[in-house]
């Protein structure tokens, strides 16, 4: 079997809710700024919890061809989301795409062959948009106005638009990012939970390592702000339903008073480039993907599996994909979602693959500052472990400077720490106990 290729990252491109774009999240991270604020899109007040984390202001017209505008009538939110990721992401890595040669934006030729350029890309349950469902439904009730199914089929389908469901399909992520940018290599969408943007940059790492493509760009995204977002967890209990008056201290990953995850929105995509086609265009390389782990937890739907076994495996099998052991991983990444149960599962996942060495080594948690941003949670933090070790910096991980006691994780605090590690690992797991994934990260090196 011939050996696998060498892949980097080349390109980094985030929507959060404290910045879009690589640099200006990066820049509020170590500001130790947080994103969760009163929700502004809906009145939330019918909601236990009314907090969440929303982006700022940003155009899709800033993001695609002026061609294409027009198909932002079938692009839902978590779409939208996507398709700023990809912009940022390859115009961070140089690439001159379809997208950035019709904007007008290149300084040169294509430098990436389409059919060689792939795409996998994580996506959530995507939410239906209340006020246009419920525009249509509302002539579909009957004389005493009652719901009627016999209107619906009649008269209430009508009022939606023939392309309504295009707009709430997972894949359509990845159609939208893949048409904009003439991306013609494999493509792929994985819906899996908080765990689909680690599983689509594992699959594309393959996918480029193995030769079947020369570039990919792979992450997730997801909008969990709003009303039937928020509802799954709210019925399930994991929402933070006390801290509606402190919305910035409201998501406390693995503190000892955590009180619930607050929800998100938000994805990442970021740009794997067989190393050899990375040095031919000269591009920038942050650092080299060396190892991808996944694993399930059978044990329930709806929980997490205390021991943390499922988490555990996916960092081993990551750790022994990039032919390392355990205390050669310098800076971690935990997910940390904020509820007592999956936290604590974390936790026991990384106390069985690091043991005492954990209490050595720095880690990063943004959950602190964003919320979670489901199936775009991962990609976020592989974004920020990879900056870190890319600038040699550790950013500040807010609210966790009040600990469980059974937590070792050495979060910096206040200001951020000048770093030397050269190796790092980043987790992500879904949060009903299922999908689980790591991803192992090196300074590149020659």
């Amino acid at each position: 079997m011939p050996s696998r290729r060498r892949v980097v990252i080349t390109g980094l491109g985030v929507a959060t809710p404290i910045g879009i774009g690589i640099d200006a999240f990066w820049e509020a991270l170590l500001n130790g700024r947080s994103g969760i604020r009163r929700i502004a899109t809906f009145d939330p007040s019918g909601f236990p919890t009314q907090i969440a984390g929303e982006l700022p202001p940003f155009k899709l017209e800033d993001c695609v061809p002026k061609s294409y505008r027009k198909s932002a009538k079938v692009m839902a939110r978590d779409i939208v989301i996507a398709a700023a990721c990809a912009y940022h992401a390859v115009r961070d890595a140089g690439l001159n795409t379809k997208c950035i040669i019709d904007r007008g934006e290149a300084t040169g030729p294509p430098n990436v062959d389409s059919t060689r350029f792939g795409a996998n890309i994580g996506a959530g349950l995507i939410c239906a948009d209340l006020n246009e469902l419920a525009s249509a439904l509302s002539t579909a009730a009957d004389d005493n106005g009652a719901f009627s199914l016999r209107r619906w089929g009649a008269e209430g389908m009508t009022n939606l638009t023939p392309l309504w469901l295009l707009k709430f399909l997972p894949n359509m992520l990845a159609c939208h990012v893949t048409i904009v940018h003439d991306a013609q290599a494999p493509s792929n969408t994985i819906t899996c939970g908080e765990a689909s943007s680690h599983l689509a940059i594992g699959e594309a790492y393959r996918t480029v390592a193995r030769g079947d493509a020369d570039v990919c760009i792979c992450g997730g995204a997801e909008s969990k702000a709003n009303p039937m977002a928020l509802a799954r967890p709210q019925l399930l209990k994991r929402l933070n339903t006390s801290d509606n008056a402190a919305p910035e201290r409201a998501s406390r990953p693995f503190a000892r008073d955590r009180a619930g995850m607050v929800s998100s929105e938000g994805g990442g995509l970021v740009i794997l480039e067989a190393l050899e086609h990375a040095q031919a265009r000269g591009a920038k390389i942050y650092a080299e993907l060396v190892g991808f782990g996944a694993s399930c937890n059978t044990k329930s739907w709806s929980s997490p599996e205390l021991t943390g076994n499922g988490i555990a495996t996916s960092l081993k099998k990551a750790i022994a994909d990039a032919k390392l052991s355990s205390d050669k991983i310098e800076l971690i990444a935990p997910f940390g979602v904020g509820t007592e149960a999956h936290d604590s599962s974390e936790m026991a996942a990384w106390n069985s693959v690091l043991g005492s060495h954990l209490s050595n080594i720095p880690a990063i948690c943004t959950r602190g500052a964003l919320g979670n941003n489901g199936a775009g949670t991962g990609a976020i933090d592989f974004a920020a472990l990879v900056t870190s070790l890319h600038r040699g910096t550790i950013p500040p991980s807010i609210n966790t400077s009040q600990l469980d006691p059974a937590c070792r994780f050495q979060f910096v605090q206040n200001d951020p720490r000048d770093s030397r590690a050269s190796v790092g690992i980043s987790v992500a797991w879904a949060l009903g106990g299922g999908q689980c994934a790591a991803l192992v990260v090196r300074k590149f090196t020659n």
